[in-house]
């Protein structure tokens, strides 16, 4: 292997210690340094480790978290179909509890050669997450596009809806139906879309009801899981505290909102009312229909398409987040704030 170190060094004009970082898939080799040795290999006739040959120009990874909700599927449906109109085959890879990590789920890809990876709601949303592992990715020579989440430490172009200009819109209506105790259920604290959602939702409260931010925080924003049980449990706390109406990170949530409601003795719309987000498939069917706030699927999974294609093809898109405006649909879970609050049994 020092011989063969040796040459390779040689040919490509730099050092074995230089030839045994891109071998080993390092981080720090410039760009330049790392193709020179790349094409040493080539001439030599050394095959290259499965990490640093070719990448297939038909597969492109989507790493999802688990499908329960049904705005993952969706958007890894509207993602799926574009990269096939482009030529290229989407790789689904889902994490489910107990499965398969995200970092797992990466270097199967890579070692399959993807041409590059999409993440939708991965660990660069989560703010305690170590960052590292993208800057590795990056280093590997692999593209890769974030949707929904951003941080300033990751190299990267994001994807994002206006969580924020979201809680404005779901206020604002709620505020035009006379309510004035309105609560927010989100999931936990540390991700960032649920800190971009305390931001609208404070700041909207703010401006339109006159609240303090304190106030708000303290006793009208409820933190649970992302899921049914989650909707649930926050929104019985938030119909404890006197709220007339919640406004929900996600579907799921809200659904179970409106359990809670109807558990307490409250009827939805009439004692209570009911905000979404993300107006999933099917979700205009529920009972009451919900009115939620429409996330830009179709947008968004194009446009991560077309950003991670650019950078495949050797135009990067820069590192900025490319945020879409959500949209407002009223449906049969809102209406005007009760005369009378029947009080929750």
């Amino acid at each position: 292997m020092t011989v063969r170190l040796a040459d390779i060094a040689a040919q490509a004009g730099v050092s074995e210690a230089t030839v045994s970082r891109v071998l080993n898939g390092k981080p720090s080799v410039a760009a330049g340094t790392r193709q020179a040795v790349l094409a040493a290999l080539d001439v030599l006739g050394y095959e290259r480790p499965v990490r640093l040959r070719q990448r297939s120009e038909g597969l492109v990874g989507l790493i999802t978290p688990e499908l329960d909700n049904p705005i993952f599927p969706a958007l890894a449906q509207v993602i799926g179909q574009d990269l096939t109109r482009q030529g290229y085959t989407p790789v689904l890879a889902t994490q489910t509890p107990g499965g398969s990590t995200e970092d797992e789920l990466t270097e199967m890809l890579v070692d399959r050669g993807v041409a590059g990876i999409i993440y939708v709601s991965g660990l660069h949303a989560d703010t305690t997450a170590d960052t590292k592992r993208y800057a590795d990715l990056r280093a590997q020579g692999v593209p890769f596009v974030l949707v929904d989440g951003f941080s300033a430490k990751v190299q990267a172009p994001f994807i994002s809806p206006d969580d924020r200009a979201a809680m404005t819109l779901a206020v604002a209506h709620l505020v035009s139906l006379g309510h004035t105790s309105i609560g927010l259920a989100v999931g936990p604290r540390r991700f960032v879309p649920v800190q971009r959602k305390m931001e609208g939702f404070v700041r909207a409260l703010q401006d339109q009801l006159n609240l303090s931010p304190d106030l708000v925080e303290a006793t009208l924003i409820q933190h649970s899981l992302y899921s049914l049980e989650g909707g649930q449990a926050a929104a019985r706390s938030l119909i404890e505290r006197g709220c007339t109406a919640v406004v929900c990170a996600s579907d799921m949530m809200a659904l179970g909102a409106v359990r809670a409601a109807r558990q307490a003795g409250l009827q939805v719309p009439r004692d209570f009312s009911v905000v979404g987000f993300d107006d999933s498939p099917l979700i205009a069917f529920t009972d009451p229909p919900l009115t939620t706030i429409r996330k830009p699927v179709p947008a968004m999974g194009q446009a991560a398409v077309r950003t991670l294609l650019e950078e495949v093809g050797g135009t990067p898109a820069p590192h900025s987040e490319f945020v879409f405006m959500p949209e407002l649909v009223v449906r049969g879970s809102t209406a005007s704030r009760p005369k009378v609050r029947r009080s929750a049994a």
